[in-house]
């Protein structure tokens, strides 16, 4: 397998890493979401978030990760300079219940039904290797649009079948019934190879695009189950040039992203 499965390349003439072609990618997965709360979990999903933000989407809701929400848009871990409400902890319950948030999770395993685990690897009475615990994981799938974060593509991640659910994919909720289904969305799931969804059959894992450099079948090589793939995979696209100037002189001057997708 190459080597662009697992570090990110310089692409095309404007020198985009891999990294900033993944912020793009999560930037485009809330576009659309319009006046909503975007609850990124990590360096890569809080960059892609704040560049929707100052482009594609400036209605986005965004906080500081604690209890602020923020009026500006600041560097990635900066000190807020404009806050424009406080949300204590309490609150951000009711905030999940009532749906108008998309948050971005990472994954230990995703399986071919958009199932997610964040919890323990191996058998549940006895697992080889605790994890975080589901957490807000099922809450989340079941209330918010939620999205994926995995930035390392690998069979060990996109496996057959999770061995812990902790987030629910559209199948399993509608197994559960009206309550799990009728708010669960899993939007985008966006790697350091290429961008996914459950559009597939029986809402499947389906490849959306690859990343420029990276071939339809190392992602194939990369996920340890079938996956949908329907007709010719475009590229993901890489940022234009304002995109790249607010990822790097704007959000993320120290160059944070690269360590979760290092550049070769």
């Amino acid at each position: 397998m190459s080597t662009s499965t697992d570090i990110g390349t310089d692409h095309g003439t404007d020198g985009a890493t891999r990294a900033d072609v993944c912020a793009a990618a999560i930037a485009d997965a809330f576009k659309d979401d319009g006046e909503i709360f975007a609850s990124p979990m990590g360096t890569l999903p809080m960059l892609g978030v704040r560049l929707a933000r100052l482009t594609s989407n400036p209605d986005l809701v965004i906080s500081d990760g604690e209890s602020l929400f923020l009026a500006g848009t600041p560097p990635l871990f900066a000190k807020a300079d404009v806050v424009e409400g406080w949300i204590p902890f309490r609150k951000v319950f009711d905030v999940v219940a009532y749906g108008k948030r998309h948050v971005m999770m990472g994954a230990t395993q995703v399986d071919r039904h958009g199932n997610q685990n964040i919890s323990a690897i191996g058998d549940f009475d006895r697992p080889k290797r605790q994890l975080l615990g589901s957490r807000g994981a099922p809450g989340n799938t079941v209330n918010n649009r939620t999205s994926y974060w995995v930035p390392k593509h690998s069979p060990r991640v996109f496996v057959e079948r999770v061995d812990v659910v902790s987030g629910v994919g559209p199948a399993l909720a509608r197994q559960a019934g009206p309550a799990a289904a009728r708010f669960n969305d899993i939007h985008r799931i966006v790697t350091n190879l290429a961008v996914l969804d459950v559009g597939g059959e029986d809402d499947t894992v389906r490849l959306l695009s690859v990343h420029p450099g990276v071939s339809v079948e190392e992602v194939r090589e990369a996920t340890g189950f079938e996956l949908a793939v329907a007709g010719d995979v475009p590229e993901t696209r890489l940022p234009t040039t304002e995109e790249l100037v607010l990822i790097r002189e704007v959000l993320d001057p120290r160059a944070l992203r690269h360590r979760e997708v290092p550049v070769s």
